[in-house]
């Protein structure tokens, strides 16, 4: 087994026939009736309004940062060992001028809830960024491939929904997680504003990942 990385599945012989038989169109229409099968297969199973295909899982993230932080200079709050603060060259802060908030990472994943709340900036001070995102990640990579409790992502839903926060989940590895916990995605998924879920993570596809949101989220 090589476990050197999450991306070495291949396609097996039935996937690559269908990708050779797959029906085509111009996307940029919205006229490829493969995408728009799978936006729409990939929105049910998160119980989500609709879904973006796009090439990438850090394209899928950065896009979505963008999307939910309007300014420069809004604020994400996530793990310091996410995929999204070590790695993705920062591409929320670069391009989006979105500034992290770090709270360390325990040993499975999660994060202390009181030093979220601690984390979420005051809405009266002008000089400091405007909190805006919180991020999770599940499977969670740095942290040996750990799934995120279901209790755990519903208690930050809680908070973020109290502060008027938006609740995103990097889910490049997600369908690890429902197989772990033997549970449909939507279940982890239903306490998320957002969500990006790879491809090609252990699913075999070569390239591609998907976002889902509401109708709104992903026009934007």
């Amino acid at each position: 087994m090589l476990a050197r990385s999450d991306v070495l599945t291949k396609p097996n012989k039935a996937m690559r026939k269908a990708m050779a038989e797959a029906e085509v169109g111009d996307d940029v229409f919205r006229e490829d009736p493969t995408i728009l099968k799978i936006e729409t297969k990939v929105a049910e199973m998160f119980g989500m309004e609709s879904a973006l295909f796009v090439p990438s899982g850090t394209m899928g993230n950065l896009i979505s940062i963008m999307a939910h932080c309007c300014n420069r200079g809004e604020e994400i709050i996530l793990g310091d060992q996410s995929h999204l603060f070590l790695f993705e060259q920062g591409g929320y802060a670069q391009v989006a001028g979105v500034h992290p908030m770090p709270v360390v990472n325990r040993k499975d994943g999660t994060f202390s809830i009181d030093e979220m709340k601690r984390k979420i900036r005051p809405i009266d001070d002008p000089h400091q960024p405007i909190t805006r995102v919180i991020s999770l990640e599940d499977t969670h990579n740095a942290c040996g491939g750990r799934v995120l409790p279901l209790a755990f992502i519903e208690e930050v839903s809680a908070v973020a929904k109290k502060h008027d926060l938006v609740l995103h989940m990097d889910g490049a590895r997600l369908m690890n997680a429902c197989y772990a916990l033997g549970c449909p995605p939507g279940d982890i998924t239903r306490h998320c504003d957002s969500v990006s879920m790879c491809l090609s993570k252990g699913l075999g596809a070569p390239i591609g990942s998907v976002i889902a949101g509401n109708k709104f989220f992903i026009e934007r």
